[in-house]
Order: structure tokens, then sequence, then C-alpha cells
């Protein structure tokens, strides 16, 4: 079974954190994720999420440290999914995505998040930062 490499970017702003909406023509339309992308052949994963920060939000980020690593198999996919930490300078300009969202974890539930993210979602909903 092939496995995509998936890298995610958790950006602080003050006990919020930024998630996105992903658009209406993509696989797992309209649920909400944490921005990021799959790591391209040659890429570090931390040279991907800089990357797909800067596609999709022209939001430079800055890793800092692995939060968590899950995998999922989805009915089209298994992703190996890798969530930094992340430091970030700037507003996020909504290039690709439905919609930007700041919350905090106990906003979580009212949000139809992408099933990869439920035990990252977990850790946030524990405290766990």
């Amino acid at each position: 079974m092939k496995i995509t490499e998936v890298v995610a970017a958790l950006v602080w702003r003050g006990e919020k954190f930024l998630i996105c909406r992903r658009p209406e023509n993509k696989a797992r339309a309209l649920l909400w994720e944490f921005p990021g992308g799959k790591v391209e052949r040659g890429e570090s994963k931390e040279e991907a999420l800089v990357r797909e920060c800067r596609e999709e939000l022209d939001l430079p980020v800055q890793p800092v440290r692995v939060f968590a690593e899950v995998t999922h198999t989805y009915p089209d996919l298994t992703v190996h999914l890798t969530l930094f930490s992340c430091t970030a300078d700037g507003e996020p300009r909504m290039l690709e995505h439905a919609a930007l969202a700041w919350i905090t974890a106990s906003e979580i539930p009212m949000y139809a998040f992408c099933p990869a993210d439920t035990q990252i979602l977990n850790l946030l909903q524990e405290g766990k930062t």
C-alpha cells in the first residue's frame, strides 16, 4: 500500500490556532483541516510545509517541532500526516481554501474536520500544546 506523506502547520495566535476549509473541488470538500499539503519528491517535510503555506496562504511559516504524527486510510488513499508546531509572520490570505478561521480547542466540535485530524484534535482538546 502506497502511503502519501502529508505535512501540516499548527500555527498559534494566543490561544487560537489556524484552520482552513478545503475547496469544493477537492477530495474531502469543505471539511476543515490544518494548513499544509503533500511532500513532493526530493523535499524535506519542513521544506514542503514552508512551500505549501506560501502557495496556499501566502504565509511564511517556520516549523519549530513535530507536534504529532498519524497515519489514516481514506477510501482513496492512505496518508501519513506530520503536524508541526510553527511560527508565522503576517496574515494568511485565502488563495485556495473556501474559508479560514482562528479557533480555540473548545471550539473544535463546531467544525467538521478531515478524519485524519481526529487524533490531533483530541490532543488539543486535552490541552496538549
